[in-house]
């Protein structure tokens, strides 16, 4: 039974997740939900009992591989391959887990008016931790002086744009949708880039 319950869960956050990415919060109706996921509305509100709480399970569907993302740059001393970790694992993200990645996009633009504070208190921590590495990384002389504000910007917006921006970007390759080799070669890019750009070194 937890197996089947689990099952139904995925499938309506999935859903929840194109629906508020395609339509936004407020315009996004439980009714819609459960009709696109197959279910009836009663189970919907079995499973999360609130629109609220069904759009809080799409946030943290996105938000909790986000923090989980950054657990190199936290654990790992080398910033050579903590950052290349950090990227890949970004990259991933957008990947996998798009139509939440342009939810939570949504609302970040939004001004946050329905973000759990929990998660914006645990993002912000993410964000002060990242930036304490990068200055321990330039201090040490493993990374030049760069801006480390907005190194972390860049960061974030070249890996979240190939789930927020994918169609655009699938308008100039000329691709319906991007594949595995398309995610692996932005990889490669982005990681060299921002080694070679930040002058990394591996610590000693």
């Amino acid at each position: 039974m937890s197996r089947i319950r689990t099952k139904n869960q995925e499938k309506i956050i999935d859903v929840a997740s194109q629906l508020f990415a395609e339509k936004g919060y407020a315009a996004t109706t439980t009714a819609e939900i459960a009709q696109r996921a197959e279910v009836p509305k009663p189970n919907l509100y079995y499973y999360f009992k609130t629109k609220d709480n069904l759009y809080r399970a799409v946030l943290e569907s996105v938000t909790q591989p986000l923090l989980e993302a950054s657990y190199p740059i936290e654990q790992l001393d080398d910033p050579h391959e903590a950052l290349t970790q950090y990227i890949r694992a970004k990259l991933h993200i957008s990947k996998e887990y798009a139509s939440a990645s342009k939810t939570f996009a949504a609302e970040v633009m939004a001004g946050a008016p329905h973000l759990p504070r929990d998660i914006a208190e645990a993002l912000m921590d993410q964000s002060k931790m990242i930036l304490s590495k990068f200055e321990y990384w330039i201090e040490k002389g493993w990374m030049e002086p760069v801006s480390s504000k907005h190194l972390m910007f860049m960061l974030w917006s070249s890996t979240q744009t190939y789930a927020d921006f994918n169609w655009q970007i699938c308008q100039v390759t000329g691709q319906y949708e991007l594949d595995e080799n398309d995610f692996e070669e932005a990889a490669e890019f982005l990681v060299s880039l921002v080694l070679k750009g930040c002058g990394v070194k591996h610590a000693d």
